[in-house]
């Protein structure tokens, strides 16, 4: 890593990584048109510049919030990146505009209450110079109690005087001051019923829509986005793809690339081992995800079970080292596409227990999402169909 100092002496400069600048060219084809191609490009050189100072100066542990396989689906329809430091989290907000006189942030990063970050960081990206500069911060508490929020582009922007220019006084604080007050009270969006989700996906899942978080109001697209698996399939639809999370599809075609590159894959014989479902379905008809959870690896299996035209399937939950238990505590659980419960859709450890499952039988089409508490490292919410 390489860094530079000119400019203003507190400014932050940091070299953008040759091959990322090659890297960030390559992937111009994951965005649906100029507009958000030009931000993904801008967002993928930030991040290649100032995650390994993060990596560096705060904990190398230090990661790309919720994982860096969906950032496309984040930047096809906002400007920003988050990073999670431990239990703090970084948005990193990138821009071409020399100006400093203030940090404008979407308000995605600010009114959502899974997407809300601690500390947000002004960069500018100088794409044909090869080097970033970050050049103050400021938290979540200034920019929702003294920033002005901008209905126009639906942004929050703190002047220049509030925000703190010496990117050095981050470390202190985050080293002095771990448990200083960083973010302001936001109340959660409700949920949107199911179909209104899937017209909006449909209505705004128009490339030709270039800004589609300006054309709704901001309750509705807020609900739809914070939903991971409605906003990979708006992600998608605009960029035309055919449907990625089809269970049915998997087990007939393969997996997609889209559900391969978060890790789901046909059952690995070698870190599985016997279970009631497991046992009586054919290993190729068995669905896996590996998962990090609390420092170890688990795996999530769904299996298909009964006749063909009444299967019912089993969601499986299974510590991947053979012999080891599922600590009690741990929660295995169901919901519609729209995160409601319904009869017998959780189990839940209440002492060490060999394996979690829930069974269902679901129309065809029909979504369920899974959640898993403690929740698993890089989790982002998906809608598997049936």
């Amino acid at each position: 890593m390489t860094t530079f100092s000119f400019a203003n002496s507190t400014d932050l400069l940091l070299e953008i990584p040759a091959k990322n600048q090659n890297l960030a060219d390559l992937r111009s084809s994951y965005f649906s048109n100029p507009t958000s191609r030009y931000q993904g490009y801008i967002n993928e050189l930030c991040l290649s510049a100032v995650l390994p100072w993060i990596q560096e100066e705060f904990t190398s542990q230090a990661k790309v919030w919720p994982t860096t396989t969906v950032l496309p689906s984040f930047w096809e329809l906002v400007n920003g990146t988050a990073i999670a430091v431990d239990v703090t989290r970084f948005i990193l907000v990138p821009s071409e505009n020399i100006d400093d006189s203030e940090l404008r942030v979407p308000q995605e990063w600010v009114d959502l209450t899974t997407w809300a970050g601690d500390y947000y960081l002004a960069v500018q990206v100088e794409p044909d110079e090869g080097y970033v500069r970050v050049w103050g911060y400021c938290t979540h508490e200034q920019l929702k109690n003294r920033g002005n929020y901008d209905a126009g582009d639906r942004t929050y922007a703190v002047d220049a005087i509030e925000i703190i220019h010496d990117i050095s006084v981050l470390a202190l604080t985050q080293e002095l001051c771990p448990q200083a007050i960083t973010r302001a009270a936001i109340s959660p969006l409700p949920t949107l019923p199911q179909p209104q989700a899937q017209n909006l996906i449909t209505r705004l899942g128009k490339p030709e829509v270039v800004t589609p978080r300006l054309a709704i109001p901001f309750q509705v697209w807020g609900g739809l986005i914070e939903h991971g698996g409605w906003r990979q399939s708006l992600y998608q639809q605009r960029l035309g793809l055919p449907e990625q999370w089809s269970v049915l599809q998997w087990l007939q075609s393969g997996v997609s690339q889209a559900a391969e590159t978060i890790g789901w894959g046909r059952l690995n014989l070698q870190l599985s081992f016997g279970g009631r479902g497991a046992e009586e379905t054919p290993a190729d008809s068995i669905l896996s995800r590996l998962l990090a959870i609390a420092g170890q690896t688990y795996e999530l299996l769904v299996i298909p079970q009964g006749e063909r035209d009444q299967v019912i399937w089993r969601f499986e939950l299974r510590n991947a080292t053979v012999g080891a238990a599922i600590p009690g505590g741990f929660k295995l659980r169901l919901l519609t596409e729209d995160l409601q419960p319904f009869p017998n859709n959780e189990d839940i450890a209440t002492n060490a227990v060999e394996q979690l499952f829930v069974e269902v039988a679901l129309e065809p089409g029909e979504g369920i999402v899974w959640e898993i508490e403690p929740l698993p490292e890089n989790y982002d919410r998906e809608i598997l169909k049936f």
